[in-house]
């Protein structure tokens, strides 16, 4: 797979999904939470969340953040998933206008809590900007391989069977 395939095939694998696991420490212990999320044109992901919640107290400590993406799969079914490694931070002041706000209200539109964002005490949006994208893919012939996108070599330095 070249770039620009590992590239589309993530863009399109996003369209499929609607939850991401999303990975954070403090105090060197990792914590995972499942947030609904979008993304926009550049792959930057986006979620809403309370900000007492452990995720998003971590990331005001450590914004250095990893996840996946990934449907559930049977036993003996092809798997593909999506992996990423980046920066996350609380959006601030963000009107209905703003590219994050659009991106999530157009992928949940009827979201409850997308009303109550700026509100005091109200949720926020938060934002990954990814640094790497992952893609794990059994779909091609051969050993499955984890294709690191943005990678010359175009294969992760991990290569799983």
């Amino acid at each position: 797979m070249d770039n620009d395939q590992v590239e589309q095939t993530i863009r399109q694998y996003l369209t499929q999904v609607i939850h991401m696991s999303l990975a954070t420490s403090a105090d060197n212990k990792p914590w995972v939470s499942e947030v609904h999320f979008a993304y926009d044109g550049n792959l930057n992901l986006y979620w809403i969340s309370d900000t007492n919640r452990r995720h998003s107290i971590e990331i005001e400590n450590n914004p250095n953040v990893s996840g996946n993406i990934v449907t559930q799969h049977h036993l003996n079914q092809k798997v593909r998933g999506v992996y990423f490694e980046g920066v996350a931070h609380k959006l601030e002041g963000v009107p209905p206008e703003h590219p994050a706000y659009q991106a999530y209200a157009s992928r949940f539109a009827n979201a409850p809590h997308l009303a109550k964002i700026g509100e005091e005490g109200g949720p926020r949006i938060y934002q990954v900007m990814v640094a790497d994208w992952y893609l794990f893919d059994t779909y091609s012939d051969g050993p499955s391989k984890k294709y690191r996108l943005g990678d010359p070599s175009n294969v992760a330095s991990t290569t799983e069977k």
